[in-house]
């Protein structure tokens, strides 16, 4: 008996700071707390019912993943907004996501085609709303699918880290409404190509695809930047 509460006060710790995680990453999915906002982490304890401790912990650990910053003496903010992180992770993606497709190709069985099939359909079928989630995450769900048929596992958890920068902090929804039937082309045609084992084509229109996706989300970006800038004078 006393063995078994020495384990459970072990592990209380890890627990708690989990749970502190992923109640802060749903706030940042919920847009609670949005880039360059000061965290006060008291009110995160207070707010899911935990102490500090494990706030803190969770905070250092969205701090190595880019979501937080932390200044002596002045506590944790919320990282800022950046059009260059933004862009360095479309260009993450077009290195990381073409070069999986060998392997997916070469690996893809009856029940990945079938997977593959499943996102794409999903993604298709999502509601077409400008800012709805659900569209931009079945969006990801590809995509990952797409990529973890691979097998590369290293690479497949740096591909999720790009995901969760750009949909938790970013949002993700900067896609333009012109994109939305361009990206459902996309998407029918790799599947089409992977389940022909074309890899060429495969790889190329991906590529093409996340090019055209970063060069339409950066433009949509500035002008709401530049927006945002004439409503302030």
């Amino acid at each position: 008996m006393a063995q078994n509460k020495k384990e459970n006060i072990g592990k209380q710790p890890e627990d708690s700071s989990q749970i502190a995680y992923h109640g802060i990453r749903h706030m940042l999915y919920s847009k609670e707390l949005v880039p360059g906002q000061r965290i006060a982490y008291r009110d995160l304890a207070e707010k899911l019912q935990l102490s500090p401790t494990p706030i803190i912990q969770a905070l250092k650990w969205l701090e190595l993943q880019g979501f937080v910053l932390h200044e002596p003496n002045r506590g944790y903010s919320m990282a800022p907004f950046s059009l260059k992180e933004i862009e360095e992770l479309y260009e993450l993606r077009e290195l990381i996501e073409p070069s999986l497709v060998s392997a997916t190709v070469q690996h893809i069985n009856k029940e990945g085609l079938k997977q593959l099939k499943a996102a794409l359909e999903a993604h298709l079928s999502a509601e077409r709303e400008f800012y709805l989630k659900e569209r931009l995450f079945k969006n990801r769900d590809f995509h990952m699918i797409l990529a973890t048929l691979s097998g590369k596992e290293t690479q497949i958890r740096i591909l999720q880290n790009v995901f969760d920068m750009l949909f938790l902090k970013y949002g993700g929804n900067y896609f333009p409404m012109s994109s939305l039937t361009s990206t459902d082309q996309a998407h029918q045609e790799i599947y089409d190509a992977v389940a022909l084992r074309s890899l060429e084509r495969a790889q190329t229109i991906l590529k093409n695809h996340l090019t055209n996706v970063k060069v339409q989300v950066l433009s949509s970006i500035k002008k709401m930047l530049a927006e945002q800038e004439r409503s302030e004078f």
